[in-house]
């Protein structure tokens, strides 16, 4: 049984849907804080373990002038205060192997974005670092070639992996999720999580921004969570038309809820 301790978390077959829950990117200090709380408060609600998940600087942007962030500094700063004032663990993305040890000074989980999911030296950073690795399957791989990405985590020393699932480039600006891909990563020797926020998004579809169909997210987490994924990685947004990065595929608290209702609702089918 393919088994991952994630913060203080026991991830896999057989134990509770761990949330990996928050906004794309750090807007500021009080937004963040505000939305860390109201998913915490949703989260528990509905009974589900949760990982705050929040960038501090975004590399994979469309355009020089999206939006990415903070940078390191502020962004940890205030990531740190979200965990200090509510208990919640934390994932971080990073993109680069220098970024590796002052994130994961604050980081319970590291992630590995899709693009970056073949760069070893990456990787090999994240595994040293002692923290847990959520490292997203590439757009462009299919989910056996993800076996040699877990090699290189584990040969590197990281024994706690989640490996994502966010969809297939699909032509131009299209992304298709291929539900056999769930259970083909599995069979690899590690939890599976689904990005159920990402694979809705139309890459570079914005005219110098990514787009997003915010209205398969729903239908599409709840296949995954039907098809018995360990894990669901949702963006959150208090008002995702507002929102500086990812809007177009983020789900807002009113929406959550709903879904975190329908998940409950499957897997008491299931269980």
């Amino acid at each position: 049984m393919a088994l991952a301790h994630i913060a203080s978390f026991e991830v896999g077959e057989g134990r509770p849907l761990l949330l990996i829950c928050g906004p794309d990117v750090v807007e500021g200090e009080e937004i963040t804080l505000r939305t860390a709380r109201a998913i915490q408060a949703l989260a528990g609600k509905h009974g589900l373990p949760l990982v705050f998940k929040c960038s501090v600087d975004k590399a994979n942007r469309t355009s020089l002038g999206s939006f990415r962030g903070p940078g390191i500094p502020e962004g940890l700063r205030v990531l740190s205060r979200v965990k200090r004032e509510t208990g919640l663990p934390v994932l971080i993305d990073v993109h680069e192997p220098a970024q590796v040890a002052p994130v994961a000074e604050v980081a319970d989980v590291l992630q590995v974005p899709a693009f970056l999911c073949r760069q070893t030296d990456l990787l090999v950073a994240c595994a040293r670092s002692g923290r847990p690795v959520n490292v997203k399957k590439g757009q462009f791989l299919a989910p056996r070639d993800m076996r040699h990405v877990l090699a290189k985590l584990r040969e590197s020393g990281c024994r706690d992996v989640l490996l994502t699932e966010r969809g297939s480039s699909f032509g131009y600006n299209n992304l298709v999720v291929d539900l056999r891909s769930l259970p083909i990563l599995r069979s690899l020797g590690a939890p599976v999580c689904f990005d159920a926020t990402h694979s809705v998004q139309l890459p570079g579809a914005g005219d110098g921004s990514t787009a997003g169909e915010r209205a398969f997210v729903r239908p599409l987490a709840r296949a995954a969570v039907a098809a018995g994924v360990d894990a669901l990685f949702l963006e959150v947004h208090e008002s995702p038309d507002q929102a500086l990065c990812d809007g177009p595929n983020s789900l807002d608290l009113a929406e959550l809820d709903l879904l975190l209702n329908e998940i409950a609702a499957i897997r008491k089918a299931l269980a």
